[in-house]
């Protein structure tokens, strides 16, 4: 790789450490439609809390039922001292945010003037908005920028020669 003068950078190394789980309201909801506060409190008293332990808990309603704001503050405030983090949104939103937060840490010196290929296979299910959001980073900082493996790859971005 080093003898390519190719530098790979792989989104799949900075997968979130954690679990996932998940909390969908839905699953409390009247006759699918609707959240009765009385039930919903009930509910989340008896509801097993200790399963998220260390875990990112990914808080949402699946269903298309309007759901006041104090529902999720309600489920925050019963995971709180379990779950190692609350997000509001379903696990692929939670990945699109931690991908966004992490890729806009990276420090960019490293791929300055080099060309770089953004590895396409991966085990994990790295959000597409993470495959953009690197390119974003990189354009014009990288001379150039492709997708896939080192010995098949698709050029995205080429930085135009100086005259």
């Amino acid at each position: 790789m080093e003898n390519s003068g190719l530098i790979t950078f792989n989104l799949e190394d900075h997968y979130p450490k954690w679990d996932l789980a998940q909390f969908d309201i839905k699953d409390y909801l009247f006759q699918g439609l609707i959240l009765r506060e009385k039930d919903f409190r009930l509910a989340l008293k008896e509801h097993d809390w200790n399963q998220y332990n260390d875990k990112v808990l990914c808080v949402f309603c699946s269903s298309d039922a309007i759901i006041p704001i104090w529902a999720y503050m309600l489920v925050a405030s019963h995971a709180k001292e379990f779950a190692k983090e609350i997000f509001t949104g379903t696990p692929q939103e939670f990945l699109s945010a931690f991908y966004h937060k992490i890729i806009s840490t990276i420090d960019t010196s490293t791929f300055k003037d080099q060309r770089v290929v953004i590895k396409g296979c991966s085990d994990k299910p790295v959000p597409v908005s993470a495959y953009a959001d690197i390119v974003v980073m990189l354009h014009g900082i990288a001379q150039s920028i492709m997708f896939g493996e080192p010995c098949s790859t698709v050029p995205v971005f080429k930085r135009p020669r100086a005259l």
